[in-house]
C-alpha cells in the first residue's frame, strides 16, 4: 500500500467485519522518541488468543469469500521493515486494540496520505458506527466525534454530503494546523 492511511482504512475494515459499534483511531506523532504510533480500538467480538497468534499470517483469515487475510500480515511487514512491528491486543467479547509503531524518521516509512479522505469514506459507507479520531503532533491535537457531530445534526444523516464535505474540510484543517499546515 502506498500509504498509512489505507493500511488504516484497511484494519478498520477488520473491526467493521467484527461487528464494531465504536472504533477509535488515534495517531501520535512522537518525534522526540522517533516513532510514528497507530491504535485502532474496537468493540467488536474479540479473539482469543489462538486466534491472535495467527491473524498475522497471510494464510489465516475468517473470510469465506476468499482463503488470504492480507491486511495485518502488510502492514506487520511494512511496519517491521521501519524498526517497528504490530501489537494485537483482544478479547473474546471485549474488543481488539491493534498498535502499530513506525520508526518515525526511517526512509522507507510510508507517508501518512489522506486522513481526512479516510475518515469522511469510513464515515460514509458506515453511518451507524460511531468513530473517534485522535491525532497528535508536538504542535497540538485533532479531535473527531461522530457522536457529538451526530446529537448536533437531529433528523440529517451523519452521511449526508454537506456533512461528509464538513467533516473532510474540518479534519484537514486540524491536521495542517498540527503539522505544519502541509501534512505528514
Amino acid at each position: 500500500m502506498e500509504d498509512i492511511s489505507l493500511y488504516i482504512l484497511d484494519l478498520v475494515q477488520n473491526s467493521v467485519a467484527a461487528g464494531a459499534t465504536l472504533i477509535e483511531i488515534s495517531i501520535t506523532e512522537d518525534i522526540q522518541n522517533d516513532r510514528l504510533i497507530l491504535s485502532i480500538k474496537d468493540n467488536g467480538r474479540g479473539m482469543d488468543s489462538q486466534t491472535v497468534k495467527r491473524v498475522t499470517d497471510p494464510f489465516y483469515t475468517t473470510r469465506t469469500t476468499r482463503r488470504v487475510g492480507l491486511g495485518l500480515s502488510l502492514v506487520e511487514a511494512a511496519a517491521q521493515a521501519c524498526n517497528g512491528g504490530v501489537y494485537i491486543f483482544s478479547q473474546p467479547g471485549k474488543g481488539t486494540e491493534v498498535r502499530v509503531e513506525f520508526e518515525y524518521h526511517h526512509i522507507d516509512r510510508p507517508p501518512l496520505g489522506s486522513m481526512e479522505q479516510t475518515l469522511v469514506t469510513l464515515v460514509a459507507c458506515n453511518p451507524t458506527i460511531d468513530f473517534v479520531y485522535t491525532h497528535t503532533t508536538p504542535v497540538g491535537r485533532v479531535y473527531f466525534d461522530s457522536r457529538e457531530v451526530r446529537q448536533k445534526l437531529g433528523e440529517l444523516p451523519i452521511n449526508h454530503p454537506e456533512v461528509i464535505e464538513w467533516i473532510k474540510e474540518y479534519i484537514k484543517e486540524g491536521i495542517d494546523e498540527i503539522s505544519g499546515g502541509g501534512g505528514a
